[in-house]
């Protein structure tokens, strides 16, 4: 009985728009949890809930002497709907285990809460979201199950706000911004307003008290130029641009005409007529949590790729005795 809803809230970074990406992590085996555990449901709401859920009581009707055919029917159905309720009633009875508490745990409210399996709303259609689906369990306040490797906690919060992080898409700026040309250095950057930290929370609030968050943040590293052919090469050779003075690669200005660029390409040969070359950029992100309980930590870092087509063209020269 894992449910779609969760109390986590995800705040900052500005939020997640159709111009953001989602990060491919280093390691292709890493993944978000599918689903975790949280404090969902009070007592006196179980209470509630299982109660609204039975049938309900009815006097016993008088024999009649005789019935109709929909006499009958109408009795057929309320008995097929009593039986329903009644399943529902069994299987919440079953997932939290009334059996273990007396008027289900009413003396114990404001004590404590259930804690109940939740999808990760980005993976609810996951089957590894089942791992989530044993039976809830009684917690109480200030006591998270430690034996409960799904338990919600600042980590798995940071985890999974590592899918919630706005990151832009890796949109390089060049120059020569059109074609490029033979033997001639493109200077190659980013926008320093736009490539920049960003991060998010992910805060769980109950009227019980408890708070917890992590705050997950992801920083810019490095960009890494691939040209799309050996005829090129690329500054730094490594073709890895690396953050320095706080920006990724150097705009171009006409004063550094004769200066090697920090960050760029020099194509070699030219591309060839109506041909173009796929320059890739790819720009790594180091992610990092800080918890509301004072845990921190690094997750694995993401990156994400574009690719461009760019024209090469090479200038004739005449040479004239």
């Amino acid at each position: 009985m894992t449910s779609e809803v969760s109390h986590v809230q995800i705040t900052g970074g500005g939020g997640k728009t159709k111009n953001t990406v989602k990060l491919n992590p280093k390691d292709p085996n890493w993944e978000a949890p599918a689903c975790w555990y949280e404090p969902k449901t009070t007592p006196k709401e179980l209470k509630e809930k299982i109660e609204s859920a039975k049938p309900k009581k009815r006097k016993p009707e008088k024999k009649k002497d005789s019935g109709t055919i929909f006499d009958d029917l109408e009795e057929s159905n309320q008995k097929a709907v009593d039986g329903l309720q009644n399943q529902v009633v069994n299987l919440y009875e079953n997932y939290y285990q009334t059996d273990k508490y007396e008027d289900y745990n009413i003396d114990q409210q404001g004590k404590g809460m259930f804690w109940e399996g939740v999808r990760n709303p980005n993976r609810a259609d996951d089957p590894e979201a089942d791992a989530c689906s044993e039976h809830a369990i009684w917690v109480p306040n200030g006591k998270p199950p430690k034996s409960m490797p799904l338990a919600v906690s600042p980590k798995i919060l940071a985890e999974y706000a590592y899918e919630e992080l706005p990151i832009p898409g890796t949109d390089i700026s060049m120059n020569p911004e059109d074609k490029q040309t033979v033997n001639l250095d493109t200077w190659v950057w980013l926008d320093k307003g736009k490539f920049k930290p960003v991060d998010v929370t992910a805060s769980l609030d109950l009227e019980d008290g408890t708070h917890l968050s992590a705050t997950t943040t992801a920083k810019p590293t490095s960009l890494t130029l691939e040209p799309g052919t050996d005829d090129a090469k690329t500054y730094p050779g490594s073709g890895k641009c690396v953050v320095k003075n706080g920006q990724l690669g150097e705009e171009y200005s006409a004063g550094k005409k004769d200066e090697t660029p920090p960050c760029g390409i020099r194509y070699l040969r030219a591309s060839g007529q109506n041909g173009s070359y796929p320059l890739k950029a790819t720009l790594t992100w180091d992610i990092s949590w800080k918890g509301s309980d004072g845990t921190s930590g690094d997750l694995p870092s993401g990156s994400f790729s574009t690719t461009e087509n760019v024209t090469v063209k090479e200038i004739q020269s005449i040479v004239r005795d």
